[in-house]
């Protein structure tokens, strides 16, 4: 089943919105961090812009209308992704590591494979368009 144009439509709002959020978000926790910066923060709001954002658009325009579970795992990837990069910033930050924040990257490109498959093994993909 693939998703109408209004759905993904909210689904490229919605990577905006968490594109935006997580700039901002970086901004305003880098001015409250005494002159001490991270990478992984500043550009934190890269994954839903270019994992979200463009593909997202590319589909609209192209009329290509994806499966929901493509988009469920595809946004989940973007959303850990985004989540973890700014994880990993606040830690540098503060001035600290974690062994555990290695799960973020594996995590999400897990699900972004994931998705991926799920949209080259669907029935029906090739051909479909706007109608």
């Amino acid at each position: 089943m693939s998703i109408s144009d209004m759905s993904l439509k909210r689904n490229l709002a919605g990577n905006v919105i968490g594109a935006a959020f997580l700039a901002l978000f970086g901004a305003i926790y880098e001015l409250f961090s005494h002159g001490v910066y991270s990478y992984f923060m500043i550009y934190a709001f890269g994954f839903p812009l270019m994992l979200g954002v463009l593909p997202y658009s590319l589909m609209l325009i192209k009329g290509r209308r994806p499966g929901r579970s493509f988009v469920n795992l595809w946004n989940s990837g973007i959303a850990v992704l985004g989540t973890g990069c700014a994880f990993y910033g606040v830690l540098e930050i503060y001035g600290t590591t974690n062994s555990l924040s290695v799960i973020y990257p594996v995590a999400g490109g897990a699900l972004l494979a994931a998705g991926a498959v799920c949209e080259a093994l669907r029935p029906g993909r090739r051909g479909r368009t706007a109608e």
